[in-house]
């Protein structure tokens, strides 16, 4: 489960992740809280609107995001992005503590936000597998989501109490000191061990990386299904704090459902890096595993039932993720993984400017017992389009009657073909990596859909 811990780098970075997630954990919980109960009088619409325009950048810079991330050093990267987002931190908090804060300055600084997290988050996910040897890039992202997820089960807890007793602008300046532990990693990072890779030379093309994905079918279903569970079912600031102010919860209550969202991730991301590698049938079983789970949560009476749910809505839900990145990266051609990532990440993100709008008006309207039941529509559709494809692809069918009652798959159909020639490898340029873009398959034996575990399908 631990093995990319081996890795020096991978050490550092991951406690250096680890304190700078749950500083931006505590940020994330006080920005809610404040467009919600200081900005406006309970108004979801707003935090939609909100989220919309921190996530939409991704979306729309994502064709240059990916190629910088592709042409240029990723550590130095993460230096600048890591940089200018403290430094937002620390004016978003002052002006807090000056009480001068409004509704359209906090709109303007969250779309700042998102403008630097469009090349942070490709360039940070990238960067993982920079980190640690192939055969341990699923295990570092994995391993990676838990730190991300490890640290929601302590930020925001903290940050509603530090609201309550403090206000929301101290938590916005701790949050800037958190940003130090990241920088701080970076300049530990032992650059003359971290894996080589070919970098895009400036004839490389922004379009290459959506051609590339067009000829996989499996990132197509992929990338759907991750769009719908971004668009409609991770809004989870729109519905903890909405369900919150329903069971007459203050910020403190809110910061603890977050919190409790937390443990069933973590369980979540440790699970998936005990596997050998991401495989896309888990991904498919999480989104509708969601769906249904986010239907109970939506019917629970009391408080406490309705955030004993959310374990297990925060652990499909990462389920999912860690699984669809994993697989992303490490079936992705190396050359191209930057671009590829980003686009990734867009359509994750890039989700939210269009759902969480519509989420936070269904909220506001109908109540967010409603909204939940839309974002596990989103689920189940994910879900739909996964099964959909495994099966109209040919690859599921009935096992022969000689053997029994039940499914198998075929694991021989191609599922990607590259049409672009790769560089030759030079010999002193030849790493585990080279070797891997070298030897692109044309066929794939299709080892990540194949037993279908719960349709009770097995390998044939």
């Amino acid at each position: 489960m631990f093995r990319s811990f081996a890795s020096f780098n991978f050490r550092v970075w991951f406690i250096g992740a680890l304190v700078s997630n749950i500083g931006s954990w505590m940020q994330s919980t006080a920005q809610s809280w404040v467009v919600l109960t200081q900005l406006t009088d309970n108004d979801a619409g707003a935090m939609g609107v909100t989220m919309a325009l921190q996530f939409g950048p991704p979306l729309l810079l994502v064709g240059v995001s990916g190629w910088v991330t592709d042409r240029f050093d990723r550590r130095r990267i993460l230096m600048v992005t890591q940089s200018t987002l403290l430094l937002f931190s620390v004016a978003i908090g002052v002006l807090l503590l000056l009480d001068v804060m409004n509704l359209p300055l906090m709109y303007c600084f969250a779309l700042a936000t998102g403008v630097v997290v469009a090349f942070d988050n490709p360039s940070r996910q990238a960067f993982v597998s920079d980190l640690v040897r192939r055969e341990n890039a699923s295990n570092a992202v994995a391993l990676n989501a838990a730190s991300f997820n490890g640290a929601r089960m302590f930020g925001p807890a903290v940050a509603g109490l530090l609201v309550v007793a403090l206000g929301t602008g101290w938590v916005f300046l701790i949050n800037a000191v958190a940003y130090l532990a990241m920088l701080g990693a970076l300049l530990m990072i032992r650059t003359h061990e971290l894996i080589p890779r070919k970098k895009a030379d400036a004839s490389s093309r922004l379009a290459d990386g959506f051609r590339y994905v067009a000829r996989r079918p499996d990132l197509m279903v992929i990338f759907a299904m991750v769009f719908l569970m971004g668009a409609l079912g991770m809004n989870f600031p729109i519905f903890a704090s909405t369900m919150a102010l329903e069971f007459g919860q203050e910020a403190d209550g809110f910061g603890l459902l977050s919190s409790i969202l937390a443990i069933g991730s973590l369980v979540g991301a440790l699970l998936a890096a005990r596997r050998a590698r991401a495989r896309l049938r888990v991904a498919i079983m999480a989104t509708g595993a969601f769906g249904v789970v986010s239907i109970v949560s939506s019917f629970m009476p009391v408080y406490w039932l309705y955030a004993v749910c959310l374990i297990f809505v925060g652990f499909t839900t990462v389920t999912t993720l860690t699984t669809a990145n994993g697989y992303v990266q490490t079936t992705t051609d190396p050359s191209l993984r930057g671009r590829v990532l980003a686009l990734y990440v867009a359509i994750l993100m890039g989700g939210t400017p269009l759902g969480a709008p519509l989420v936070g008006w269904v909220a506001a309207e109908f109540g967010p017992r409603a909204a939940i039941q839309l974002g596990a529509v989103g689920g189940l559709a994910a879900c739909a389009i996964g099964l959909t494809w495994v099966i109209a692809s040919g690859r599921l069918h009935r096992r022969p009657e000689d053997e029994g009652f039940g499914l198998v798959l075929d694991e021989t159909r191609p599922i990607s073909v590259i049409t672009r020639p790769q560089p030759t490898v030079a010999p002193e340029e030849f790493s585990p990596e080279g070797a891997q873009t070298a030897a692109i398959r044309l066929t794939s034996r299709d080892d990540d859909l194949d037993d279908l575990g719960d349709l009770g399908a097995r390998r044939r």
